[in-house]
């Protein structure tokens, strides 16, 4: 048994900001990690706001907090409060890591990271002649598209059902070298790119509790997906989505979301403390508190 920790006026605050945030699966994983580490840190869920944005990080500056992370519905309305934002944070266009560098707010984004850890580590290979079709174009398909980018995919296929924002979502690359390699396409155009894909990526939420039983793809849609085709949600309750069931019956490989829910925590706890983070330390408690120790 790890000793008990005391909170004490010399304790580090750490925390996630949302609206609503309770659901959150970031303190489990974040105080077994400070736990296993012995640091005198405690990780808390903050639901702040809307309106309340501006004062809460002012409030946050004031107490000493260390670094926060950002999920909906901040991580695009924070950017304007921070003195600084990486490169990457601004590629996307959202922040979802907060720290505090020479008392200013730093922004930057570790979905990236998240999502490509597995992608780099246990599902390595050349990526250069491949290609990724992404379902959805909402924030989470930002990050997913950075992060092909960067492992150096071929071609990157964003599907979505509403014109409009998918020629925004387009558009909103223009800058960037990642629009030699991205193209988006209407939803009816699935039947031609899914044959020709090698990672098949769902960004959207359907499949998620309480709507276990739904897919973003129809049997016949996913039926043409290659074998050997890795098919990742970024959802992870339930485990496995139907849409991971119905890949791994195509005879692809199943990722779900709660590695690179797992990592992008990895990647933001680094950034606060500044050392090496027990991975497995962080993915067991999730898994713990999930029910799905193995």
């Amino acid at each position: 048994m790890t000793k008990e920790r005391l909170i004490t006026g010399k304790t580090q605050l750490l925390g996630v900001i949302g609206h609503p945030v309770e659901h959150s699966l970031s303190p489990i994983m974040h105080n077994a990690g400070i736990a296993h580490l012995g640091l005198d840190y405690v990780y808390l869920p903050f639901p702040i706001a809307p309106e309340n944005l501006e004062v809460a990080i002012a409030g946050f500056a004031a107490i000493g907090v260390v670094g926060f992370n950002v999920t909906i519905p901040h991580k695009q309305a924070i950017m304007p409060l921070l003195s600084e934002i990486t490169p990457l944070a601004q590629t996307i266009g959202a922040v979802n890591t907060v720290s505090r560098q020479n008392n200013k707010w730093v922004g930057t984004n570790t979905d990236i990271e998240g999502f490509i850890a597995p992608l780099q580590t246990t599902y390595k290979q050349d990526w250069s002649q491949k290609v990724a079709v992404i379902l959805g174009n909402g924030g989470a398909a930002r990050a997913v598209v950075a992060g092909c980018h960067q492992l150096g995919f071929a071609k990157i296929h964003v599907v979505g059902r509403n014109v409009q924002r998918l020629e925004e979502f387009g558009k909103s690359w223009s800058n960037s070298p990642i629009s030699e390699n991205l193209q988006v396409a209407q939803w009816k155009e699935l039947s031609k790119l899914i044959p020709q894909a090698n990672l098949l990526v769902n960004t959207t939420p359907i499949g998620m509790y309480p709507k276990v039983d739904e897919s973003p793809l129809s049997g016949e849609e996913i039926a043409n997906l290659p074998t050997g085709a890795i098919a990742y949600d970024l959802i992870y309750i339930p485990k496995p989505t139907q849409f991971l069931e119905q890949a791994e019956k195509q005879g692809a490989i199943a990722i779900d979301g709660l590695e690179m829910l797992v990592q992008q925590g990895v990647a933001a706890l680094k950034i606060w403390l500044q050392q090496e983070i027990p991975v497995e330390v962080m993915r067991q408690a999730l898994q713990k508190h999930l029910g799905l120790e193995r």
